[in-house]
C-alpha cells in the first residue's frame, strides 16, 4: 500500500511581530485520488496516524541544543517541524509520502532529517537537495528562501512501529 501524507501548518504574523503558531493541523489524505497504489485495503484509513510538533530549538549554556514547545516565537526563531508518523496496523506500509510545506514566513535552514528529504521550489517538482539551477551556464544552488517544501519517501514501515521526519527554518 502507497499513502500520501501532506502536514500542513497554520501561522499568522500579530502586530508585534510575534509568530503565534496555532495549533498544527494536519492533513491526511487517503482518498482514491492521493492514494498511488491501484488496490487499498480497508484498514488503510485507520493504518497511519500522525502527530505534529512545533518546537523552538534553543542551545543551552553548556552547547547543548533543546527542543521547547512552542506556541509562539519572535522574528529570527529558529523552529523545528517535526511530522511523527505510526503505523497502527498488523501489516507494513511501503513508500509512504511524507509533504511538509515550509510556511511562507519561514525560511528553511537547510536542516532535514532523515537527510533524504527532497525539495520543490515550485510545490510540483522534486529533486534531492541541495537544488540547484543554471545561472549563466553555471550550475549554481538554489538559495533555501526559495524552498516551498520538502518530501521524504519512507520505503517501508513495519506494523507497529513509528518513525518521524522534521525541518528547521527561521521566522522572519
Amino acid at each position: 500500500m502507497k499513502i500520501q501524507i501532506i502536514a500542513q501548518s497554520t501561522l499568522s504574523l500579530s502586530k508585534e511581530k510575534t509568530l503565534k503558531l496555532s495549533r498544527l493541523t494536519k492533513i491526511v489524505l487517503l482518498s482514491a485520488a492521493t492514494l498511488m497504489s491501484t488496490t487499498m485495503p480497508s484498514f488503510a484509513d485507520d493504518a497511519l496516524q500522525l502527530q505534529l510538533e512545533v518546537n523552538k530549538i534553543v542551545k543551552t549554556a553548556d552547547g547543548r541544543t533543546q527542543y521547547v514547545p512552542a506556541s509562539d516565537a519572535n522574528t529570527g526563531t529558529v523552529i523545528q517541524y517535526k511530522a511523527n508518523y505510526s503505523n497502527v496496523s498488523d501489516q507494513e506500509i511501503n513508500d509512504v509520502l511524507i509533504i511538509v510545506p515550509i510556511p511562507e514566513n519561514m525560511t528553511f535552514t537547510g536542516a532535514a532529517h532523515p537527510a533524504s528529504a527532497q525539495a520543490t521550489t515550485d510545490g510540483k517538482n522534486y529533486a534531492d537537495m541541495p537544488l540547484m539551477r543554471r545561472v549563466n551556464g553555471k550550475l549554481v544552488k538554489i538559495p533555501y528562501s526559495e524552498y516551498k517544501s520538502l518530501r521524504w519517501n519512507i520505503k517501508m514501515l513495519p506494523a507497529h512501529k513509528s518513525a518521524a521526519v522534521s525541518l528547521d527554518g527561521i521566522i522572519k
